[in-house]
């Protein structure tokens, strides 16, 4: 069964909703992964969702489709980035909450975000919450990243890979998009610069008096190439498919609660445009 919505006729789409089908909304974004990596993690997004869609498929009538996905992740450290485009939060909060909002109005109840860019969690989770205050709709979101980097040890994940511009985000691109990967460009970190005359700590983090400070950095100052993890070599695709497993599954089971959750509603729907 097909699930993307851009792939389907405007009728197919409209009757798959009104049964319940929930709707899946990806979103990532263009920015350096490293120079071994593709810079549109939106794709791998758009990948899960279309792998969460089929596995929360059922006989018994379960069913999501996948919007296309939002390419521009929010405004954080790569907003320099060559060929990246980065959006404030505020837009994208707005752009999140109208997407979801077209959804609501035609009578749409279950709904999730894919988002693969940590610097669009906060619009994101803005956007979730202004859309229950305003609509009554409770939309849950998977912080893909987020989700597969507490994952990392207990998948078996190598912890010098653990980090921007290796994984988790590498070894899910080398399962999922091994065309578009260049592992043999793969590298160790390279040195960071102090700021302030003190060691980076983390992205945009230094520490003085035992105490971590925020400071505004952009990558290449905390991240050279792209780059923060100890050595992405050690990145694999049988590593990215664990992942993938895991985070399909986790999806699917929400979906399937989603849908539960409308059932009645869609049935109702149902009832009254029959």
């Amino acid at each position: 069964m097909a699930h993307r919505i851009a792939e389907l006729t405007a009728p197919e789409v409209a009757q798959r909703l009104a049964a319940g089908a929930c709707a899946i909304l990806p979103m990532g974004s263009l920015e350096t992964h490293g120079p071994q990596a593709p810079m549109g993690d939106f794709l791998l997004a758009e990948a899960m969702a279309d792998r969460i869609a089929a596995a929360a498929s059922t006989p018994r009538g379960a069913d999501a489709l996948v919007l296309p996905a939002i390419p521009f992740g929010g405004e954080d450290f790569f907003g320099a980035t060559p060929g990246g485009v980065v959006l404030t939060p505020g837009l994208l909060q707005q752009v999140v909450e109208e997407a979801c909002a077209n959804l609501v109005r035609t009578g749409v109840r279950a709904i999730l975000i894919v988002n693969g860019h940590a610097g669009s969690i906060p619009p994101v989770d803005a956007a979730c919450r202004m859309l229950r205050r305003q609509h009554g709709v409770r939309i849950p979101a998977l912080h893909l990243w987020r989700a597969a980097g507490a994952l990392h040890a207990e998948l078996g994940g190598p912890s010098e890979s653990l980090g921007h511009g290796g994984d988790p985000v590498w070894s899910v691109a080398l399962h999922l998009r091994p065309d578009l990967c260049r592992p043999e460009r793969a590298r160790a970190r390279r040195p960071v610069p102090p700021i302030l005359g003190q060691p980076v700590a983390d992205f945009g983090t230094i520490r003085v008096g035992g105490v971590g400070f925020a400071v505004p950095t952009e990558h290449e100052e905390v991240a050279p190439g792209g780059v923060a993890c100890a050595d992405s070599r050690a990145g694999n695709a049988d590593h990215g498919a664990r992942i993938v497993a895991r985070l399909v599954e986790a999806g699917a089971a929400m979906v399937a609660l989603l849908r539960e959750q409308g059932a009645p509603a869609a049935a109702n729907r149902g009832e009254l445009s029959g």
